[in-house]
């Protein structure tokens, strides 16, 4: 079993475009209709893939713009999340968290492509037990530093 997302944009081209620069992706396929619309495509980051289409409102396919945002992240485990941030920020997405190191031993930090979809873009800096995840935490709650 795998999961793949499936991002609904305004202008798939214009996205596939972006998400080589940002992140650096290769295209894998592209089904466009005879006016130019994309009907699905697929990009690979990495091993996995990302699929995505053109908005088709009369079918109930709308993106982040049509419904005023989005309820998903999508998550980038890198090595070097500071060039890849810096990356996709110089290709036109938008900082909604800074990148910061975390109490879960991360350093990461969210974007906005400017599609509307969210990405948080993180590294493993410190790998630590469930343990020490669970004191970690509760200790963050007592500091009033989380969110």
């Amino acid at each position: 079993m795998s999961a793949i997302p499936y991002l609904v944009v305004r202008d798939a081209k214009a996205a596939i475009a972006f998400y080589q620069t940002a992140f650096g992706t290769t295209e894998h396929v592209r089904l466009a209709s005879p006016d130019g619309k994309i009907m699905h495509a697929e990009i690979r980051l990495g091993d996995a893939a990302i699929m995505l289409a053109d908005e088709f409102p009369d079918m109930g396919y709308n993106s982040p713009q049509a419904v005023g945002g989005t309820t998903v992240s999508i998550v980038l485990y890198v090595d070097d999340v500071d060039a890849l941030f810096e990356r996709a920020i110089a290709a036109g997405a938008t900082v909604t968290m800074p990148l910061q190191d975390q109490f879960d031993g991360d350093r990461r930090g969210s974007l906005t492509d400017p599609f509307g979809h969210r990405w948080l873009l993180a590294s493993k800096k410190e790998a630590i037990s469930v343990d020490e995840l669970q004191r970690r935490f509760q200790q963050m709650l007592q500091e009033g530093t989380g969110h």
